[in-house]
């Protein structure tokens, strides 16, 4: 009776669902009709990824994969699932009024997430790992921008307040005259003068480590997308 069992399981589509979280994925079964088989938690690592996709394929032949996050927490399991094969989907997480209507729970993301798969809700096909390269480089040059703009930021405030002599010598410069100019400082005075000027020569010396930082990664973002994709690039 087991084998009979195993052989009818095997001989059934399923559709798996994916709930992603930093360290455990959550992975439901549906068979082709909709109906709940199982689900289980693993742990983001290769032998839990491993793991997941057995689970997921001992229920049968499995048409399709919807992972929440394949660009983020389920990355891991998105880049082992397509290396075993497997078709994936790309998932949305529920809007929050059916959360609301339907309530929140691993496993209950994770069954949305299978049958968002099944039937036909979800299409998209999750970006491939260039992409992830180009990603990284774009989300780190941003970064370095915003922390440049913070930066400069803290600059002005401080020669608002500044003792005169430092606000008239250094508030008319504009731009990276005044940025070369505080970076080579070398404080001097009384503490107060000390201090401000000590505060505006490191902050100064960011702004230019930021702007040769976002320099180096703005180079390696161009050469990855005109190595990947030349006519855009071109065309841009």
């Amino acid at each position: 009776m087991t084998s009979q069992v195993a052989e009818k399981t095997a001989d059934q589509d399923v559709f798996g669902g994916v709930d992603s979280h930093a360290d455990t994925i959550h992975v439901a079964v549906i068979g082709d009709n909709g109906g709940h088989l199982a689900d289980a938690e693993f742990a983001t690592t290769a032998a839990g990824y491993a793991a997941a996709l057995a689970f997921v394929t001992a229920h049968g032949h499995v048409i399709a994969i919807g992972v929440e996050g394949t660009a983020s927490y389920g990355a891991g399991l998105t880049r082992a699932a397509r290396s075993h094969g497997h078709r994936v989907i790309e998932v949305n997480r529920p809007d929050r009024a059916e959360r609301r209507r339907i309530g929140k729970s691993d496993p209950i993301d994770a069954y949305a997430a299978a049958r968002a798969a099944l039937s036909g809700r979800a299409t998209g096909a999750p970006k491939d790992d260039t992409v992830a390269g180009i990603r990284a480089l774009h989300n780190a040059a941003r970064s370095a921008v915003k922390a440049r703009t913070a930066a400069l930021n803290q600059i002005t405030h401080i020669l608002f307040t500044a003792p005169e002599s430092i606000r008239a010598k250094y508030g008319q410069l504009k731009g990276a005259d005044r940025t070369d100019a505080l970076a080579r400082l070398r404080p001097a005075g009384d503490a107060v003068h000390v201090a401000v000027l000590t505060a505006l020569k490191s902050l100064a010396r960011r702004v230019k480590e930021l702007t040769a930082e976002h320099t180096a990664l703005t180079k390696a973002l161009d050469g990855e997308a005109t190595v990947h994709n030349p006519g855009l690039r071109a065309a841009h």
